[in-house]
């Protein structure tokens, strides 16, 4: 059976804005100072490294971890309130979970993506889930992708992107990539040449359009 691997963020949850005020939030807490560049800057970093970049760019002055837990918390609250879900995100992993095997590599931590995937109630769906904080490197570099192929026992797979980072990583991990920017933060250019496929939105994910 082929394999497709989704992101999330951007993808199935229309969370960059969140994360970034949660970053915010954090940065103006702890008297750090928060940048123009600072949102795109840290599109696609992992759990290991968004942190670094608000201790060392941003000024504060917290450890990985105690960044870690305060972002992720707000994060969490926010989710449980309200799940930002893309229009047609359930659909489109119900419709690609009958066609095919279902992975997922995101940059979000582990709590985040497991209470999405359960508020989505699509947990079952997803025969492996890769956080970027259980590699070695973050997107863009294709550590994420090359462990759901593994976790999935998969030679390749159709990776569903959308931000410059994560088409660049599956890319680089040799997968069929399918765009469906996030009209928030598009990909570069550059960046969208690498995928092999450009779709408006979930709604034209469909099987035909994997296949091809």
């Amino acid at each position: 059976m082929s394999f497709v691997v989704f992101d999330l963020d951007g993808v199935l949850v229309d969370s960059e804005q969140v994360w970034d005020q949660s970053r915010k939030d954090v940065v103006s807490q702890h008297g750090g100072t928060w940048t123009d560049s600072a949102t795109t800057d840290m599109l696609g970093m992992s759990s290991k490294e968004w942190p670094v970049y608000l201790i060392e760019q941003l000024g504060v002055p917290l450890t990985v971890d105690e960044i870690n837990e305060a972002v992720v918390a707000a994060m969490l609250r926010e989710y449980g309130e309200h799940l930002p879900l893309l229009p047609g995100a359930r659909e489109a992993v119900e419709r690609m979970a009958g066609a095919f095997t279902l992975g997922l590599a995101s940059s979000s931590n582990r709590p985040i993506i497991d209470l999405v995937l359960r508020e989505m109630g699509v947990t079952d769906r997803f025969a492996a889930t890769v956080s970027s904080e259980e590699v070695a490197r973050g997107k863009p570099a294709p550590d994420v992708y090359q462990e759901a192929l593994r976790r999935l026992g998969a030679g390749t797979a159709t990776a569903i992107e959308d931000s410059d980072a994560g088409i660049r990583s599956a890319h680089a991990a040799g997968l069929y990539v399918i765009a469906i920017p996030n009209p928030h933060f598009p990909p570069s250019d550059e960046a969208l040449a690498l995928a092999d496929l450009r779709l408006p939105d979930l709604d034209a994910l469909t099987t035909d359009a994997v296949r091809r």
